[in-house]
């Protein structure tokens, strides 16, 4: 069987370290080069976004030249969000976008992830053709047939414009104080230009990458600086994007936090729709007060993509995670940080009320999240004891909270979440489950 370089979200790993390297980052765009290629497109043109690591140079060097050797034509449009690649590829009726980012990871990290000629991520069946051709000879079509590369000099306005247009032309944000937190990553040249020609009054932190600080001690992942920001700058609101700009986080000027979870649940109570998908951890305390208001709400596997093709099936719009990507399909094919931040300060400026207001009918459940290490050989599923702890578990919770048990996708680790009113309680669960697990190691 061939190695499988796909998770959940793309390639990624530590950059120097396979495959995170100059010599895969060729193979790869060569391969997904072919396949695009095999579909019929004579010469298809691929659109490369990255975000601020200082690595982005050599992977973006890596992939133009392999999918140049495929035959296929190259628009570079240097740092820019993850949803500004996906707007641009459909925008500019591109055949395949790609963004060279870690996400929230720290700067050693690097990965690469794909967008569809319609600006949504790949499917696995597409994914597996790019492994299958990976395993293929190495070469180059013919001079005549080789592609060229271009830049977009004007990707970051083209993005902002469009990000804009997702907020109603008859509101403005006029009179509101934001500090925007762009985590030294991909937005940092464009998230603070939307707020304010929108008309908000804008201090900015996050805004100075130099290819090592992408996320440190700033951005999504990490609010305290944010929150601190939007105390001693009075501000009304605070937005903190991760370093692809696809999630966010929100601070009001009291400093409390709100997380993906409560943003999804506001603006599902704001549109009404007829159904909602969440992801395995989305906290039970929504899914609740959604079906008392007569919403559907539906479970996906932990991760956008699995949220969007959910949505996709089902013929919905509105989906999310608690980490913050919200998934808005009548505004975006993708999680928008800024457009999701935008949504919710309509919200705000339509309604005349505080998000903290409008969260007052829903109290989110105590997550206790523990991640045990599993040693070698342990297989958890099989494991007696652990078993008869997790029934006990169930019932101690008397159906007023929840037990979720998940295996970690990228490492040897078993997840072990309890959900329930009293944080202590739920802490002593989690607690009892791991000590279980590992009891006959």
């Amino acid at each position: 069987m061939s190695r499988r370089y796909f998770g959940t979200d793309g390639v990624r790993g530590l950059v120097g370290k396979s495959p995170i390297v100059p010599e895969f980052g060729l193979r790869l765009g060569h391969a997904a080069g072919k396949v695009l290629r095999s579909q019929g497109l004579r010469r298809p043109t691929v659109l490369i976004g990255k975000d601020t690591r200082i690595s982005g140079y050599m992977l973006e060097a890596a992939l133009e030249c392999g999918f140049i050797a495929a035959g296929c034509d190259v628009v570079l449009v240097g740092p820019l969000p993850t949803p500004g690649v996906a707007y641009l590829t459909r925008a500019l009726r591109l055949d395949l976008g790609v963004v060279i980012s870690a996400s929230h990871n720290p700067f050693a990290d690097n990965g690469i992830k794909f967008f569809s000629a319609g600006g949504s991520k790949l499917p696995d069946v597409w994914e597996l053709e790019v492994e299958a051709a990976l395993t293929e000879a190495e070469g180059c079509v013919p001079s005549e047939q080789l592609g060229k590369a271009r830049r977009l000099d004007d990707a970051a306005g083209r993005y902002i414009e469009f990000c804009k247009s997702t907020f109603p032309n008859h509101l403005t944000l006029k009179g509101l104080r934001l500090v925007v937190d762009c985590a030294h990553g991909a937005a940092y040249h464009i998230a603070p230009s939307v707020f304010h020609e929108l008309g908000a009054e804008v201090i900015s932190i996050g805004v100075q990458p130099d290819g090592f600080n992408i996320n440190k001690d700033v951005g999504a992942t990490a609010p305290d600086s944010l929150i601190r920001a939007v105390r001693t700058h009075q501000a009304d609101y605070g937005i903190a994007l991760d370093g692809d700009a696809d999630r966010l986080q929100l601070v009001d000027r009291h400093g409390r936090l709100f997380n993906g979870d409560e943003l999804l649940y506001l603006l599902a109570m704001d549109r009404r729709p007829a159904g909602v998908v969440g992801t395995l951890m989305t906290n039970l305390a929504v899914e609740k007060a959604l079906r008392q208001q007569g919403m559907e709400f539906v479970r996906a596997a932990v991760g956008d993509r699995y949220v969007l093709e959910e949505l996709l099936a089902r013929g919905w719009q509105l989906g999310g995670e608690g980490s913050g990507h919200l998934l808005l399909l009548d505004r975006h094919t993708t999680g928008d940080g800024i457009v999701s931040a935008l949504q919710m300060l309509e919200l705000v400026v339509r309604t005349g009320r505080s998000l903290s207001e409008q969260l007052q009918a829903v109290q989110l459940l105590s997550q206790t999240l523990l991640n045990v290490k599993l040693p070698p050989g342990l297989d958890w599923k099989t494991h007696a004891g652990f078993a008869q702890a997790r029934a006990e578990a169930e019932t101690r919770m008397n159906g007023s909270g929840r037990v979720l048990i998940r295996p970690s996708g990228t490492e040897p680790v078993l997840r072990i979440m309890v959900e329930h009113p009293e944080q202590e309680h739920g802490a002593q669960v989690a607690a009892a489950l791991k000590a279980a697990l590992l009891e006959s190691a």
